[in-house]
């Protein structure tokens, strides 16, 4: 299989990286200085954005999958979803490319919090979406409408808080909402969740959320 991964240099992307070269796939990746990423050596590497059509059509070209953990390195505006989303899309679509699993946000939605608590669901809708997250929340969202209004195969994987810590080999998974006090997720269990899709059928067309 023919993978194209968008963020592969971030620190789940290099954890997807790492399980698409041990499953045998050839992987391109598109990264500005490719040189400085430890896998670089394993992959095909495309210098470039990916908020430029042209690098984006080069990652893609030739791919069975893409895998994309793009995302806010920050909490100020940074437009990389609003912009990279779209053409990404794009390119999938000239070169008929279909499925694509995707790094999101337990905010991306309007009704992720509806299982939560009601003073945990007030406190993130009416005072974390609307100061530190708000940017990266607003960015989840242009995320998830841009897919939805596609003709592509795709599953964004909603995790809450992304954790560094040791996998604890037991998550729950959820298509309505975030479970309810879900608070963090390591990023060795989504990545792990996410492969696991690209074989699998029952998140295509979905969004899907997974916490501990």
């Amino acid at each position: 299989m023919n993978v194209s991964i968008f963020g592969a240099t971030g620190a789940t992307g290099k954890l997807l990286t790492e399980r698409c070269l041990s499953a045998g796939y050839t992987v391109r990746i598109l990264a500005r200085d490719p040189r400085s990423f430890s896998l670089a050596g394993y992959v095909e590497a495309i210098t470039g954005d990916a908020r430029d059509l042209t690098a984006v059509r080069q990652t893609i070209r030739g791919s069975d999958l893409v895998l994309s953990a793009l995302g806010a390195k920050s909490w100020k505006r940074e437009d990389l979803l609003e912009t990279a989303v779209p053409l990404i899309i794009t390119a999938m679509q000239e070169q008929k490319v279909r499925r694509i699993i995707v790094v999101g946000s337990a905010g991306a939605v309007s009704t992720s919090l509806d299982k939560q608590p009601a003073y945990r669901r007030w406190i993130a809708e009416n005072i974390l979406y609307k100061t530190a997250l708000k940017w990266p929340v607003t960015s989840q969202r242009a995320q998830y409408k841009a897919l939805s209004a596609s003709n592509l195969d795709w599953t964004m994987v909603m995790p809450p808080m992304l954790r560094d810590s040791a996998p604890r080999r037991s998550y729950r998974i959820d298509g309505e909402a975030l479970p309810r006090n879900g608070v963090g997720i390591s990023r060795a269990e989504l990545a792990d969740f996410m492969m696991l899709q690209v074989n699998g059928a029952e998140w295509v067309r979905r969004g899907v959320y997974i916490s501990w």
